[in-house]
């Protein structure tokens, strides 16, 4: 499994022209499922989503999580983070999940991201969104696997 964090301020996904979701405050977070991933990932990735210390506190330090500040997500499927870019001129795409699994792994994260406290919004999977937000910091973080 991958995830890109994007800390921001506020976010949304457009569906042909139409707001279909959006947040305030938060973290926008692109998840990829790749093969061989579980709900043992997801159940990893949603808990340091969860917990991990990415917004200030008052003395300006990244010590507060999602959590503390009241925070939303926006979750959304992005298998193009399975990109193998290193051969030829196209990305391959050949690591990431088949989509019926990714589909149930994705929606899994969003349930469990939400069982640890998080509001939760999301895409629509397999579609052609347009992703707003605007990058606080910026403040990015990528993950990678689900080693524990």
């Amino acid at each position: 499994m991958r995830a890109l964090l994007q800390r921001v301020t506020e976010a949304s996904v457009s569906l042909e022209g139409e707001v279909f979701s959006q947040i305030g405050p938060g973290l926008v977070v692109l998840v990829c499922t790749e093969k061989g991933d579980d709900e043992a990932a997801a159940d990893y990735f949603a808990r340091k989503i969860a917990n991990m210390r990415l917004f200030a506190d008052g003395d300006g330090k990244t010590n507060l999580s999602i959590l503390d500040v009241g925070g939303e997500a926006l979750v959304i499927s992005q298998f193009t983070l399975a990109a193998d870019w290193r051969k030829g001129n196209r990305p391959g795409f050949s690591a990431a999940a088949d989509p019926e699994t990714a589909q149930r792994l994705y929606k899994y994260l969003c349930q469990r991201l939400a069982g640890e406290g998080v509001p939760v919004m999301t895409g629509k999977f397999r579609s052609h969104m347009a992703v707003s937000l605007v990058n606080d910091g910026p403040m990015t973080i990528w993950m990678d696997g689900g080693e524990k």
